[in-house]
């Protein structure tokens, strides 16, 4: 009986350590702005996007959590919007003591950053970098958290050139010329391209993922937005399960052993998106 017992528990470790090393190498989730999922895919508009989507897995039934931007940030961050109702510079309550994606990987000894395109310098915590259509605190939500350094607040400009040195996980926000907010899709369409096709193209070969998602619709589909991951261990196709942040962070979290924060433990991970 001993003997049956110990096989058993090996083969439960050796499908633990499977599943651990299959977690992506790195993941970069991209997050856009303020587009329902008609708006982006299938749209003339967005050759790129819908490239990554004809490849990849594509949530048809993702959502967001409320409007308008900080809230989703910080859901899809920490799984909470931790009631700010607003985009109020800094939000209400911050610097958040609580767990979040960022606080999760590096408690676990694996590594986050953020890049925000137009960040006035690393680790900066202004509301804006005085540009129109530039840097908005808003949209970066890792720096309302106590439990994140500042040395992962950075600006995109310091997104590496070689892949391999990227964090385990990070976050992307490009700014609101370049993020749908101000400009227009085709607008970020090009920026993506321009700034991330090179880790596309590296990524399949590197074990390693890109996840794009918005943080809110236009007001006219009822929240619902495109999610798309493209990369290594991918299953293209339509995936047609109802999800929302909160499932996305419950996802993220599952893939690297990490128990999902606030309102995303009780969201199931999304299947069907690995092989």
């Amino acid at each position: 009986m001993r003997v049956i017992l110990n096989s058993f528990f090996g083969f439960l470790l050796v499908l633990a350590a499977s599943a651990r090393a299959a977690a992506p190498a790195h993941l970069v989730l991209v997050i856009e702005e303020n587009h329902s999922y008609s708006q982006i895919i299938g749209s003339a508009e967005c050759p790129y996007i819908n490239a990554l989507a004809a490849h990849g897995a594509l949530l048809t039934r993702s959502f967001a959590v409320g409007h308008p931007s900080e809230p989703n940030y910080l859901a899809l961050l920490s799984g909470s919007t931790w009631g700010v109702t607003d985009d109020t510079c800094p939000p209400p309550g911050s610097p958040y003591p609580g767990d979040n994606l960022g606080s999760l990987l590096r408690a676990a000894g694996l590594s986050f950053d953020g890049y925000s395109e137009g960040l006035p310098k690393p680790g900066s915590q202004d509301c804006s970098d005085g540009v129109q259509s530039g840097y908005r605190r808003k949209h970066n939500s890792w720096v309302d958290f106590s439990t994140l350094p500042g040395d992962t607040n950075r600006p995109f400009s310091d997104f590496p050139t070689d892949y391999g040195a990227l964090p385990t996980l990070c976050v992307v926000v490009p700014d609101m010329e370049h993020d749908m907010h101000d400009g227009s899709p085709a607008e970020a369409d090009q920026w993506l391209r321009g700034n991330l096709d090179g880790y596309v193209r590296w990524c399949t070969g590197h074990a390693s993922v890109l996840w794009i998602t918005w943080d809110e619709d236009n007001g006219a589909e009822g929240n619902r937005i495109p999610t798309l991951v493209y990369g290594a261990g991918v299953r293209a196709g339509r995936i047609r399960t109802r999800t929302d942040h909160y499932g996305v962070l419950s996802t993220l979290c599952s893939l690297y052993g990490l128990k999902a924060p606030g309102l995303a433990a009780r969201a199931k991970p999304i299947a069907g998106i690995f092989k």
